[in-house]
């Protein structure tokens, strides 16, 4: 099999002719002789342009995948890689979030632990039949030359187990430096505020050196004001420079002054820090300690949630490497109502948060329930086993009882996967489009042609499921077919057929024991 990437020839062409015009504005740059020594600038930067753009296009024309009898062979501009077919543990399909679609690309798993991304073939249509059919061949080498590890075919996605954590690890530590940095300037913030409330003006003896901890209020004479909406810094001109040539102010504050007003300015600590003239006064804004501490704390925060994220992959570190982790969700309201008490206070008491009584009750109370929802977070996003609870534990139905619930293909009791409940006693299952009550176009379930094949965990592959719903594979008269549904209602509605079912567990030595026979897709 030989993957090349369309139209291959007119970009190989199309590299040359660029990589010929980039050689060409070099050279220009370095021998700026004649008439075209006036325009070196402009050839130079066209040139490396054109360079850049071509070697981009050379790198993707000259890419090209092959596998043949002894593995698995890709080639670019500047590299080439061979994989054997016994160092070659399974081939997946990695799906990277693009801005607009999802990429899918193929991805070489091999048995040392290491992941190799080949450059063919890769798709950002959902539906591709020429990428789907690429994969399918390239599968079918691996089985016929080498041992793959699954029947199915992987899909790595932002959902399953084998994501990368490289990202996480590095925002989890930026947000965390950003909050201790905040944390360390609370104290400066807080004492440089309660110093300028405290300073004096200086006394006519008051020494030079001196000066900077008191208030000197000095004449001056706007030359004019710039006013600047948006983003931009507004300024303040003075006459003569004195006492200095510009300072930068508010919106606000330059549109209160025009040229040729007379003014007082305070200076403090070398800066000026006020400026005020007959009818308006402009104050230099200094962070209170509050605010910094808020900032501080929202980072920390911030920081937990790819914490939480990172230890959603730890516990699934037995999984198998496509298998759908839960949502990490919960751990995002516990941080959600850990603010709404903890911003509060730091606002507040920025400098005394352990130093009173109404703080440390502020504290203990808040705590409380950030470590009460803190547990209900970590049992909900229990990874569980599939077909828990066992079927002794789940209720037994008690009239019409209608279960989110959604088999994925097409079936005659499905049809064009219609339904999006199953419906149980006061008559046969059945499907419905809705979660009742009656039941107004239902479809009964041929209970009777069904059989469990595998219960399981969801897949990077099945975007239709939830994170954490389970997949029944079930048989169909020789036909596979998914029935998804929560664990316990999926528990319920294959009790209520009267289909039997034994859970296969995970083990980590065992990567293929999830994993459906050769019939289930």
């Amino acid at each position: 099999m030989t993957c090349r990437p369309l139209m291959h020839r007119a970009g190989r062409w199309c590299a040359g002719s660029g990589a010929a015009v980039g050689v060409w504005g070099v050279l220009t740059v370095l021998l700026p002789t004649g008439s075209w020594g006036k325009w070196w600038v402009l050839w130079g930067t066209l040139g490396a342009t054109v360079g850049l753009v071509a070697v981009l296009l050379g790198c993707w024309a000259t890419a090209r995948v092959r596998a043949d009898a002894y593995g698995v062979h890709s080639r670019m501009l500047l590299r080439r890689r061979s994989v054997p077919w016994g160092d070659l543990a399974d081939v997946r399909v990695r799906v990277q979030r693009a801005r607009h679609s999802d990429v899918r690309r193929v991805e070489l798993a091999l048995r040392n632990g290491r992941h190799l991304r080949l450059p063919l073939p890769q798709t950002a249509r959902h539906d591709d039949p020429p990428f789907d059919s690429e994969v399918a061949a390239l599968r079918a080498l691996h089985r016929r030359y080498g041992t793959p590890e699954t029947k199915h075919l992987p899909v790595v996605s932002y959902r399953t187990a084998a994501r990368g954590r490289r990202w996480l690890v590095v925002l989890c530590v930026l947000l965390a430096a950003g909050a201790g940095l905040a944390a360390w300037y609370v104290p400066r913030a807080d004492a440089q505020k309660r110093a300028w409330q405290a300073a004096v003006p200086c006394a006519a003896d008051t020494p030079a050196a001196a000066r900077g901890e008191c208030l000197t209020t000095v004449p001056a004479v706007i030359a004019r004001s710039e006013p600047e909406g948006g983003k931009g810094a507004s300024s303040l001109y003075f006459v003569d420079g004195r006492p200095v040539r510009r300072v930068d102010v508010s919106y606000e504050g330059a549109q209160g002054f025009t040229a040729g007003d007379r003014v007082e300015v305070t200076l403090w600590r070398g800066r000026i820090r006020v400026v005020a003239g007959e009818g308006h006064v402009w104050r230099e804004h200094m962070t209170p300690a509050g605010d910094v501490a808020v900032i501080a704390a929202g980072l920390a925060l911030a920081a937990a949630y790819p914490a939480a994220l990172l230890l959603m992959r730890r516990r699934g570190r037995r999984l198998a490497p496509d298998d759908v982790l839960p949502s990490a969700l919960p751990f995002a309201g516990v941080l959600a109502a850990t603010a709404v008490w903890l911003l509060p206070l730091c606002f507040l008491h920025p400098t005394i948060l352990f130093s009173s009584r109404t703080t440390i009750v502020w504290w203990v109370v808040g705590s409380l329930v950030s470590l009460g929802l803190l547990g209900w977070a970590w049992g909900a996003t229990r990874i569980r086993t599939p077909g828990e609870p066992g079927p002794d534990r789940v209720a037994p139905v008690r009239g019409e009882t209608f279960l989110a619930a959604r088999f994925l293909e097409h079936t005659d009791y499905n049809p064009h996967g219609f339904g999006t409940h199953v419906v149980l006693g006061d008559g046969p299952p059945a499907v419905v489009p809705h979660g009742g009550p009656g039941r107004f176009m239902a479809k009964r379930i041929p209970a009777e042609r069904l059989t469990v094949v595998h219960v399981r965990r969801a897949r990077g592959g099945e975007e239709a499921v939830r994170r954490s719903w389970h997949v029944a594979d079930l048989d169909d008269a020789g036909t596979p077919v998914r029935l998804t549904a929560a664990p316990a209602d999926l528990v319920r509605i294959l009790r209520e057929l009267g289909l039997a079912y034994e859970p296969v567990l995970p083990s980590a030595s065992e990567p293929t024991a999830n994993e459906p026979p050769a019939t289930a897709t």
